[in-house]
């Protein structure tokens, strides 16, 4: 039986740019000679954590992680109890990280593995690039499931390697068309690790090595690369940049994740960015599955050998590189054999006295509103607050009172969905992928259940 094997790296030179770092491009020559430096150095372990803050060095740990056949853990968060629980599921676990993070594990400095220089390059190398076996394991991907424990999702080197080149085909990215990369995803999140670090990598584009954050650190880190730049991000940024009284330099492409976004501000990005703007879908357990224009329509297409089927009441997905049938966690409406419509999560499902709702949805028409910049919906669990749960809602609104926002989502949503109450904020204590976790908002309400009620508005500082 032939074992079918993928490359490191799909660039077709030694000399082709992989990387842009501090203004240095880095070659593929480079990147190999770092990987295979960075290898010799690791510990012997199997479980490594890969917590390197720049993106280049994330890709060298990866590649040094494939060729030591070292599995890296890729949690969604590096809180103690998360890392408690590492350490449970895999003993040996040492931390990878490029900078001081606090992280209750045995650790390995990346720069100690560099403390005399890099490694010396020979221009006359052949520059050979190493192919994995397709079937060897890369990464355990945790989501929490219903006890809160992490529960790992394992993901080999064939299945990532053929979900990079198909969404860089769908993208209509290759090697004749370079392209340059910035991402403000973090790698070690499953939408930053397959569209900034694997799809350039498998589609003979660059990425740049930072997570600019701010509006002004997006612009400076976009404005010295080589055309044809990409923007990859999620709705939360884009939704800031596009109002951000900045100068932004050319776009090529945008590429946002991690939540749906409304026809209206992907209007607002094409317009602002003079740029296409496509959606991915995905989950950590299936990784990329489907993309959209999503100002030229609301359905969703499947990426190729990828399928859809309806089984107990839920959509299961299977085929291409998704190499197990996997039960999706949202409410998907199948158009065809090709397409669908996304309807929300499963858990955002809301029933008030018989009438249905998603909190996606109820977000949606929320943060629609004049003079909101950012607002999300919370149902509390059963019991939460004694026998009568309600509805509330978080708002960032400068200059506009609860009581004008609750009289704006009468004309917008049924009045037995107003949130009671809707509390004002100065900011939402988003994640770096743009995300507010349940356990996060959670416990906004119980600050605000703690506090006396206001006179006259909710208000929260």
């Amino acid at each position: 039986m032939v074992m079918t094997t993928y490359p490191l790296i799909s660039h077709h030179s030694g000399d082709d740019i992989v990387a842009w770092r501090y203004g240095e491009a880095i070659t593929v020559r480079r990147y190999l000679a770092d990987v295979r430096h960075l290898a010799a150095a690791l510990p012997a372990s199997q479980h490594m954590l890969n917590a390197c803050s720049d993106r280049y060095h994330f890709a060298v740990g990866l590649g040094a992680a494939l060729l030591t056949r070292k599995i890296c853990l890729l949690p969604p968060t590096h809180a103690p109890e998360m890392m408690r629980q590492m350490q449970l599921q895999a003993p040996d676990v040492f931390c990878l990280a490029d900078a001081p993070h606090g992280i209750a594990l045995p650790g390995f400095v990346y720069h100690d593995a560099f403390a005399q220089g890099a490694p010396e390059l020979d221009p006359d190398d052949a520059c050979d690039i190493p192919y994995l076996p397709g079937n060897q394991p890369v990464a355990d991907v945790f989501t929490s499931g219903s006890t809160g424990l992490p529960l790992p999702h394992r993901k080999t080197w064939g299945s990532l390697v053929q979900s990079a080149r198909a969404e860089a085909q769908r993208l209509g990215l290759h090697a004749g068309r370079p392209c340059t990369l910035v991402g403000t995803v973090p790698a070690q999140h499953m939408f930053g690790l397959e569209s900034t670090v694997l799809l350039p990598m498998h589609s003979g584009c660059a990425f740049h090595a930072g997570q600019p954050f701010y509006p002004a650190d997006i612009a400076a880190a976009l404005r010295p690369l080589p055309s044809a730049r990409m923007l990859v991000s999620t709705p939360v940024h884009l939704r800031v940049l596009v109002h951000a009284d900045i100068d932004l330099p050319e776009l090529d492409l945008v590429l946002s994740a991690t939540a749906p976004m409304s026809t209206q501000l992907a209007e607002e990005c094409e317009a602002r960015f003079d740029a296409p703007l496509f959606e991915i879908y995905g989950s950590t357990e299936t990784g990329q599955i489907a993309s959209r224009r999503t100002v030229q329509t609301p359905e969703w297409q499947l990426f190729p050998l990828v399928t859809l089927t309806p089984h107990d009441e839920r959509i299961w997905a299977c085929g291409g590189h998704v190499e197990q049938v996997v039960p999706l966690n949202d409410v998907l409406e199948v158009v065809d054999a090709r397409h669908f419509l996304l309807h929300g999560r499963l858990e955002d499902l809301v029933n008030i006295a018989g009438k249905r709702n998603s909190l996606s949805y109820l977000n949606h028409q929320l943060n629609q509103i004049p003079g909101v910049l950012d607002g999300a919906f919370f149902m509390p669990d059963e019991g939460e607050q004694g026998s009568v749960v309600r509805l509330m809602a978080f708002a960032v609104a400068p200059g506009v009172t609860s009581v004008e926002l609750q009289q704006a989502l009468k004309e917008r949503i049924d009045a037995i969905f107003l949130p009671r109450p809707l509390v004002l904020l100065e900011s939402l204590p988003r994640n770096r992928t743009g995300k507010l976790p349940r356990a996060v908002l959670q416990t906004l309400a119980r600050q605000h259940q703690a506090r006396p009620a206001p006179s006259g508005d909710d208000h929260a500082n």
